[in-house]
């Protein structure tokens, strides 16, 4: 079978669980403006996050409701549209940043920081001071055993 033309990442998930793993942590990345998780789902929640800003961006009851269909709670629309598409309609795009934080420590799976990019303005990173206090730690941690 041919791979043309197909966006998505499969995530070894048929398309309703590979949705719902998706939508979770979607709600979490707009209530908390920060995650971490996966590097695999970092990279397939992020363009998904930014149609959904787009749509929040129009403000119109017609995409405000495709929002609520997506999301698994109503706090979570409610903020997108009300506060955070109002941070972003200055911005072209580019609304997530998704930084490598290393492996897990459990199964090596490598693991990624997502989280939003509100102030236009500033080019520091404020999740590299987190990256840079994890990576101490695991390295604490591996001189230790």
């Amino acid at each position: 079978m041919h791979r043309h033309a197909y966006k998505q990442r499969k995530l070894s998930l048929a398309a309703g669980p590979r949705r719902a793993l998706v939508r979770g942590p979607i709600d979490s990345l707009i209530l908390y403006e920060r995650i971490e998780t996966t590097e695999a789902k970092a990279k397939t929640i992020a363009p998904m996050f930014e149609q959904l800003v787009t749509k929040a961006k129009k403000g119109d009851l017609h995409n405000y409701r495709q929002i609520l269909s997506f999301t698994i709670s109503p706090a979570a629309a409610q903020k997108l549209r009300y506060e955070l598409a109002d941070n972003f309609q200055s911005r072209q795009g580019g609304y997530t940043r998704v930084i490598k934080t290393g492996n897990r420590r459990g199964d090596n799976a490598p693991m990624a920081i997502v989280e939003l990019v509100l102030d236009p303005k500033t080019d520091k990173k404020p999740a590299a001071e987190v990256v840079e206090a994890t990576l101490a730690k695991k390295a604490a941690d591996t001189k230790k055993e």
